[in-house]
């Protein structure tokens, strides 16, 4: 008995190490092998996580051997997804055309797990390019049109990651680069597709099963000027705490800090002015007339969420979580016009195959609460004429000075695929005088395929 256990996992071990120079699919069936071993009492638990550890070394090495990787490379990883939409904006002042847009948004990403906990990724997209500057910050749609003419590609990630605190307790790390964005906040502060440019920390404890907590700090710069020692950019901190009270509810508090220094000189010639709402003054220098920020922004945001998940739902095959959340964000530094906030409800949660949510949320950003070119893209209002120095003359614009309604509907035939469609109702929180007033709504399908 003990020569036929001692000669299993020798045997195993080659068949798993044969598995292991395949691929993904292999890889999965060697735990599978495996599992059935411990199922029948051939192996151990002990001797199954050995024959695991040992396949993994097979096909690190045989990998390393084949792509020419140095032995410090411990695994590179590819993902991204694919977006078509369908993105109609629609008005009922006669002076608005209405707009149907078929448009696409695909990301593909590399990342290199390196020895000493050290990770190098990149990631590319597509975007409108935006004349003088490159793609587009806020956005990565491109739209159908110009008789098919060639797209372009930017990168939307680079950065160099490295994660020295790694324990059951405390974990830390250091990110330097173009990176995803390390708060958590909603759109009303940042649009999701926005990659900040600079260095992050984030400190994580985790009390017991139940409670965590989150620092989050970084410094990022907006702007290089040559001419100047005086670069506009932004710094903020951010403090999270989550919890876990039963299997039904959990809770997540957040309270932030966020100040762009140097804001004088982020004027619309400064960076891509791709939205509005801001009180901007005309700087006269010299011979040069630019359109400059009133007021600074040194914005105090809170957020808070409870899910209330049921074991079960009606075309829903999984827990189902019912979340209610809000933020509220103050500028101090405005003299008015200088809060927002968002509420909202969600029912259930898609990604996976069979699952769907749906949700509400109601928006309202005052028009100096927080810089313009850093909130959601696709919210948008209709300005009868040009904001005063904007760089925009009359027309459709997303950014702050807004208030509205968002509701969407997803659903996930497969893991791989959401399908989803999304209806914004907006107008402004401050019309312009003596102009009229008009909602405007917006419609998204989405198709989105997830590698």
């Amino acid at each position: 008995m003990n020569k036929t256990k001692f000669r299993l996992p020798v045997v195993a071990t080659g068949a798993l190490a044969t598995l292991a120079f395949g691929s993904t699919a292999l890889a999965q069936s060697s735990d599978a092998i495996i599992d059935k071993l411990v199922e029948k009492g051939i192996l151990t638990t002990k001797e199954a996580n050995e024959l695991r550890e040992e396949a993994d070394k097979n096909f690190t090495t045989s990998y390393q051997v084949k792509s020419g990787m140095p032995d410090w490379v411990t695994a590179l990883r590819f993902n991204g997804d694919f977006r078509g939409r369908f993105d109609g904006i629609y008005s009922d002042n006669a002076a608005f055309v209405d707009r149907n847009r078929f448009r696409y948004r695909l990301r593909f990403g590399a990342t290199a797990v390196i020895k000493d906990n050290f990770e190098v990724g990149l990631r590319l997209t597509s975007a409108e390019r935006n004349e003088n500057f490159g793609g587009d910050p806020i956005s990565g749609n491109v739209s159908f049109g110009d008789n098919a003419s060639r797209k372009f590609v930017f990168f939307d990630l680079v950065y160099a990651k490295w994660a020295p605190i790694n324990a059951p307790e405390w974990t830390g790390s250091l990110t330097f680069g173009k990176m995803e964005n390390p708060f958590v906040f909603s759109d009303i502060v940042f649009d999701p597709d926005y990659t900040p440019e600079g260095g992050a920390v984030q400190l994580a404890h985790t009390f017991n099963d139940k409670h965590s907590a989150k620092f989050s700090g970084g410094g990022f710069v907006l702007d290089e000027i040559s001419a100047s020692a005086n670069d506009p950019y932004m710094v903020g901190a951010q403090l999270r705490f989550d919890s876990v009270w039963t299997k039904a509810i959990a809770t997540s508090f957040g309270v932030a800090g966020l100040a762009i220094m140097g804001d004088e000189n982020l004027s619309n010639a400064a960076v891509p002015n791709v939205n509005r709402g801001n009180t901007r003054n005309v700087l006269i220098v010299g011979t040069s007339t630019n359109q400059v920020l009133a007021f600074n922004f040194n914005p105090i945001v809170a957020d808070a969420a409870v899910t209330y998940t049921l074991e079960s739902f009606w075309m829903h095959n999984a827990p189902f979580p019912i979340r209610l959340g809000g933020d509220y964000m103050i500028n101090p530094a405005a003299d008015g016009k200088n809060w927002a906030y968002s509420a909202g409800i969600t029912f259930g949660k898609s990604g996976k195959k069979g699952l769907w949510d749906l949700a509400y949320t109601y928006k309202y950003l005052g028009g100096d609460s927080w810089y313009e070119e850093m909130v959601d893209s696709d919210f948008g209002g209709f300005y009868g004429a040009g904001l005063p120095n904007s760089g925009f003359g009359a027309g459709y614009g997303p950014g702050t000075n807004l208030k509205g309604h968002v509701a969407r509907f997803a659903y996930s035939p497969y893991d791989s695929l959401t399908l989803s469609i999304k209806w914004y109702l907006a107008d402004l929180v401050t019309p312009l005088a003596g102009v009229a007033e008009y909602k405007m709504n917006r419609m998204q399908i989405d198709a989105v395929w997830k590698f």
